[in-house]
């Protein structure tokens, strides 16, 4: 008996560990920003493509940070947090109280919702990191989570390392105008279904599409009718061009008179404002979720790194006009980005309303979606992010982040549509 006892404890152990590969295999980071300069080019290798030979790697797979720098005055920011010393390096592990009541005050402000600094808000190690940290505390084994797609990457890798259960509804962004396109019959069947929480993007990452104050106020409803958490990624909020509306969730939310603890906002200076270096975000919201998130910091990274916090002062306080030309340079960009694919016979690709993405459905090719990608870094020394990490049904599109030099990024995309012409069907 005690034989046969070993043989199932053995087995169960075999199968645990194989539910843990498994698990990690599904967070696979060979395609995320940043991770696919690993990979070596050869200058040889781009002879392929023409007389145009580029001098370095365009890499679309995350923004320039030497071509759009921080906000002026950070790295000043950054040393007087130094020069405090422990008092600035030991914060709450939500952050600092003084630095999160300023924060509170420019976020009530840029949204139009009340926000509390001592209850409801933590700063967190990066966007990523408040999304981590919300996710974990509304995901357990067998919650149902409804997801976009296309939407950002890490939102299905974090429901299924939660264990958490998948419903997706589909976003039909190339057909619509004036809105993102979300099937909101759809997203009512999964609510039905006995979503808990829904977790999107807005401006949605990769399309730039911008959800419409219709649009906001319907989930809103929905999610009020069926107790459904929502956890709002607002990363590009302030990167809206031609004058975009833009509703707020928070402050509908909060004008319509609905349960303040079951929304979360998350907003930070990594794009925008290129400051993904010092890896600051910020969540605010419901106080009980919010309050989750910080027991879980204190015990992941303890706190965002506590120098670099001094440096949200500069965050929504930019030198006048700052803003401003940030975005007429990236709309600059854009315009000319999307004249070029738009010449590409058969692609199809909706201007961004917002953010530096650009999310192109390509023609039928003689290739894997991943085996073009892998022939552009290869022959043409351009960087994208394949659009199955956004959903697997996008095998055909490819994501670029247009955050770059911008001549660069003009003679990278017409590398592209050499290379779409070379494999199209």
């Amino acid at each position: 008996m005690t034989k046969c006892n070993d043989i199932i404890e053995n087995e169960l152990t075999e199968i645990a560990m194989r539910l843990i590969e498994e698990k990690f295999r599904k967070l696979g980071t060979d395609n995320a920003p940043g991770q696919e300069v690993r990979q070596q080019i050869t200058q040889g290798d781009l002879k392929l493509v023409g007389d145009n030979i580029p001098g370095r790697v365009v890499d679309f797979s995350h923004g320039d940070v030497d071509a759009f720098t921080p906000i002026p005055g950070s790295f000043e920011a950054f040393t007087e947090g130094y020069e405090v010393g422990g008092a600035q390096a030991y914060t709450e592990y939500r952050g600092s109280l003084v630095i999160r009541e300023d924060l509170a005050q420019k976020l009530a402000t840029f949204t139009g919702s009340p926000v509390q600094g001592d209850e409801d808000l933590i700063i967190t190690t990066g966007t990523q990191g408040a999304l981590f940290l919300a996710a974990a505390s509304t995901i357990a084994r067998g919650t149902k989570v409804v997801v976009v797609q296309p939407d950002y990457f890490a939102n299905r890798k974090l429901v299924e390392f939660f264990d958490g259960e998948m419903i997706p509804v589909p976003m039909d962004y190339l057909n619509v105008k004036g809105k993102a396109g979300l099937d909101l019959n759809v997203l009512e069947d999964a609510f039905k279904q006995g979503a808990e929480v829904f977790l999107f993007s807005n401006p949605n990452n990769p399309a730039g599409v911008v959800y419409s104050e219709d649009e906001i106020i319907e989930i809103a409803r929905l999610a009020e009718k069926y107790s459904v958490t929502l956890i709002v990624d607002q990363l590009y909020s302030r990167l809206r061009y031609d004058g975009e509306s833009y509703t707020h969730m928070c402050a509908h939310w909060h004008k319509a008179g609905l349960d303040g603890n079951k929304i979360v906002t998350i907003i930070g200076p990594s794009k925008t404002e290129s400051m993904s270096g010092y890896r600051l975000g910020v969540a605010f919201g419901s106080p009980e979720i919010i309050e989750r998130m910080e027991k879980l910091q204190a015990i992941v990274s303890l706190r965002a790194a506590g120098y670099n916090q001094a440096v949200l002062k500069t965050w929504f306080s930019e030198p006048e006009g700052w803003m401003e030309q940030r975005i007429k340079a990236h709309q600059a960009i854009r315009n000319d980005l999307i004249e070029i694919l738009s010449n590409i016979e058969d692609v199809r690709v909706r201007t961004p309303q917002a953010g530096s993405y650009l999310f192109p459905q390509l023609p039928k090719l003689n290739s894997s979606g991943l085996d073009f990608v892998r022939a552009l870094r290869l022959q043409a020394c351009v960087i994208v992010t394949p659009g199955t990490e956004f959903s697997p049904y996008a095998e055909s599109s490819i994501r670029f982040n247009f955050s770059q030099n911008h001549q660069a990024a003009v003679d990278a995309v017409q590398r592209v549509a050499k290379m779409v012409a070379r494999y199209r069907i």
